[in-house]
């Protein structure tokens, strides 16, 4: 059995349960789903959902460099939105932060998000190397 590490980032919200932010084994990292909490304030970021998956990714891409990942090493994604009408104001703030790289992805519309929230990115990673 490989080994598990658990990777946590104060650069990232500290997760809200039984979880860590990340596991890292067998050159692969597996991120929890961040959602849009600033981990300066431990408060939910506010207002639309572009502001909210700005957090989100930033969030996304802390935990990724403690990993010893990136943005360019995520393999695959999984988008959870309270709405899919606000799927392109998403994709664009996405699109952004991945720039040229292009993960494979999943996007779904969930019931409900953690703490009231209208989106939530998971993601797959390889560790840089």
């Amino acid at each position: 059995m490989s080994e598990l590490k658990r990777v946590h980032t104060d650069a990232a919200p500290a997760a809200i349960g039984p979880y860590s932010q990340a596991i890292v084994t067998d050159g692969w990292v597996f991120c929890s789903g961040q959602i849009a909490i600033d981990a300066s304030t431990g408060e939910v970021v506010g207002g639309d959902v572009a502001r909210q998956t700005e957090q989100v990714l930033t969030n996304l891409r802390h935990v990724l460099e403690a990993a010893g990942a990136g943005m360019d090493t995520v393999v695959k994604t999984t988008v959870f939105l309270s709405d899919m009408g606000a799927f392109q104001t998403m994709n664009e703030v996405y699109a952004r932060h991945f720039g040229d790289h292009r993960p494979a992805r999943a996007a779904v519309q969930a019931a409900a998000l953690p703490k009231g929230v209208d989106v939530e990115i998971e993601a797959v990673a390889r560790v840089r190397g």
